[in-house]
């Protein structure tokens, strides 16, 4: 049924999630620009996170094996990936379909060296506030969301990607 929402909806998708999650409407406030993204340890993500998170420039995408951009995203990720993940990038796909095989069978026809976690009971997707698919939060070392992205626009997107990663990747963890 989620899915169903999502897909008819997606303006209107945190709210349905939060509803439907039984979550109190403060918990839908939502991810800005300058907030501290929310500790994914927290969240009880089926998968695996990379470790350690801490002081890595984080690349956190939501996805949902239904959505058409998505398909089109996860190969720039993956070369986001490759290309950046010995310079402190992380990419963590958090997948947010209702039932698990949908996510398998998506990472069998994409398959994908990076991080993949499922939100199965929607509370991260709730909190951030994600209304499209797919959306992503470019976080810096010390854990506050620098760029938002919601969708994805093939070339342009990717190299928007690729400059902001630069930029993050050039700071120190320090520095804001």
């Amino acid at each position: 049924m989620l899915t169903r929402l999502l897909k008819r909806h997606l303006p209107g998708v945190a709210v349905a999630v939060a509803l439907l999650s039984g979550l109190p409407t403060w918990a839908g406030e939502g991810v800005k620009l300058g907030d501290p993204f929310p500790d994914l340890a927290t969240f009880q993500l089926e998968g695996k996170l990379p470790v350690p998170l801490k002081g890595r420039v984080l690349l956190v995408d939501f996805w949902a094996s239904w959505c058409a951009p998505c398909k089109r995203s996860f190969p720039a990720l993956e070369e986001l990936h490759k290309r950046y993940a010995g310079r402190g990038l992380t990419v963590i796909a958090v997948n947010v379909d209702e039932a698990h095989p949908n996510m398998e069978k998506f990472l069998k026809k994409t398959p994908v060296t990076f991080a993949v976690v499922r939100d199965a009971a929607q509370k991260l997707v709730a909190q951030t506030e994600v209304s499209t698919m797919p959306s992503s939060f470019l976080v810096d070392r010390t854990g506050k969301v620098r760029f938002i992205h919601r969708g994805y626009q093939g070339d342009k997107t990717k190299e928007e990607y690729a400059h902001e990663i630069e930029l993050l990747l050039a700071e120190t963890a320090t520095e804001k």
